[in-house]
């Protein structure tokens, strides 16, 4: 009977996984490995596929599209990652604290982060306009200061992008920094400061290290989705100017629907998943040595 009741619930868990198990071999497993093999291939989805080896892996040692792609992608995750984190964990030390009003503070700083990133680079289109239009740059022409070109300018097209990513995603790492924070028992900070440490040190060998799990989870996650940053730059500037704001998953799509290189595309995509493959594994490698559990 116990053995038929096991039997039972194993089927009953099994049906209720089923639907995620065919959707992750449908949509993430089996396209994944087609890629894989079409990387091989020469194929512009109107003619019939060739077999050219590695020809596409060799093509991509010299563009020079596919290496800024590659440096505008690190650029934006290494600048906008850090600021993301420092800013979000800020703001949530901000509003753990009892302050009048912090419920509607807090609704407000996450709001962004529920809208889609086409509806956010679409806001953010007109207000950094490059004239005297754009909101921003009517206000710095009443103080005096000069346009800045912010979507038509190499030099400040990404920070522009960034700039952009941080807003959308501030209120998203907020929340998560605060249930880190409301997770430190308050016990911990009463010895603190019973024995008259300073807020500082509170901070520093208490509160970071308490919530360094939460900080892994953020820097992790927060890494992989700007590396496959693509909906802002598309939106906000199409790659321009010059292939400044090119980042590799734009580049992707580039040579997969518009150029109509499947086979380009896929040895692209494949070395993107490589990409962010390698830097998850050196964080987990070294997640070691600064997080506590």
């Amino acid at each position: 009977m116990k053995l038929t009741m096991k039997h039972g619930e194993g089927l009953a868990a099994f049906l209720f996984l089923l639907p995620n198990i065919l959707g992750f071999l449908l949509f993430s497993m089996i396209p994944t490995l087609a890629s894989f093999g079409i990387s091989f291939l020469d194929w512009g989805l109107l003619n019939s596929p060739s077999f050219i080896g590695f020809a596409n892996y060799w093509e991509l040692l010299t563009d020079d599209v596919f290496w800024m792609a590659l440096k505008n992608t690190a650029y934006y995750s290494f600048i906008k990652v850090p600021l993301n984190l420092l800013l979000s964990l800020l703001l949530a030390i901000l509003l753990n604290k009892q302050l009048h009003g912090r419920n509607f503070f807090r609704s407000v700083a996450f709001l962004p982060s529920v809208c889609s990133s086409v509806a956010v680079a679409l806001i953010w289109t007109p207000l950094l306009e490059s004239s005297e239009n754009g909101l921003i740059n009517h206000v710095l022409s009443l103080l005096g200061i000069n346009i800045i070109p912010f979507l038509v300018s190499p030099v400040w097209a990404m920070p522009s992008v960034i700039l952009v990513g941080l807003w959308k995603e501030l209120g998203y790492f907020m929340v998560i920094f605060l249930a880190g924070l409301q997770g430190i028992p308050r016990s911990y900070y009463e010895a603190a400061s019973i024995d008259g440490a300073h807020s500082m040190d509170v901070f520093l060998h208490i509160t970071i290290p308490l919530i360094s799990p939460t900080t892994f989870f953020a820097l992790t996650t927060s890494l992989i989705g700007s590396f496959q940053i693509f909906d802002l730059t598309s939106v906000l500037t199409k790659g321009g100017p010059a292939n400044a704001t090119n980042t590799l998953v734009m580049y992707i799509y580039q040579n997969g629907f518009q150029f109509f290189r499947m086979g380009y595309a896929s040895a692209l995509s494949l070395i993107l998943f490589i990409t962010i493959f390698i830097i998850t594994l050196v964080q987990n490698h070294y997640s070691d040595k600064w997080v506590f559990n």
